[in-house]
C-alpha cells in the first residue's frame, strides 16, 4: 500500500536527490537532473523552478567563494 507523503517531504527528498546526483554524476546537466527529480517526486513546474534557483544560486556562491580564495 502506498503511503501519502506531505508535499514538504517530497521537496526535501527531491533536494537530496538532486544534490546526491550532482555529486555522483558531475558531468550531467543540472536541468536534466532537476527534470528527473520533478518527475520522480511528482513536483509542480513551480517547484522545479524553485529547485533550479536553489541549485543555480548555490553554484554561483561556490564559484564566488573559490574565486575569492584563489585571490588570497
Amino acid at each position: 500500500m502506498a503511503t501519502i507523503l506531505p508535499h514538504s517531504e517530497l521537496l526535501r527528498r527531491a533536494v537530496s536527490y538532486v544534490n546526491d546526483t550532482r555529486t555522483d554524476s558531475p558531468e550531467r546537466k543540472l536541468a536534466s537532473i532537476i527534470d528527473e527529480a520533478a518527475m520522480r517526486f511528482n513536483l509542480s513546474p513551480l517547484d522545479g523552478e524553485a529547485l533550479q534557483r536553489l541549485f543555480s544560486s548555490d553554484a554561483a556562491l561556490s564559484a564566488q567563494t573559490a574565486e575569492a580564495e584563489a585571490k588570497s
